[in-house]
């Protein structure tokens, strides 16, 4: 389930990936690699908040891939 704060809508990992069609592993592969930049939000738990932005930026990436 997505969070609005400030009016902005964040996605958390797993909608993340599931928006884009990758695997959670994947994603964070790829962030630990440094191919994509994190995510600049957490929640209070530390756990990774995506913008729409970020999403856009994961499928081009896996765009990119296949």
């Amino acid at each position: 389930m997505s969070v609005i704060i400030s009016r902005q809508t964040y996605y958390r990992t797993t909608e993340a990936c599931d928006i884009v069609g990758v695997s959670r592993s994947t994603l964070l592969r790829w962030l630990k690699q440094g191919i994509l930049e994190d995510a600049s939000h957490r929640d209070r738990r530390g756990w990774r908040l995506f913008t729409q932005t970020d999403i856009e930026r994961i499928e081009a990436e896996a765009n990119r891939m296949r």
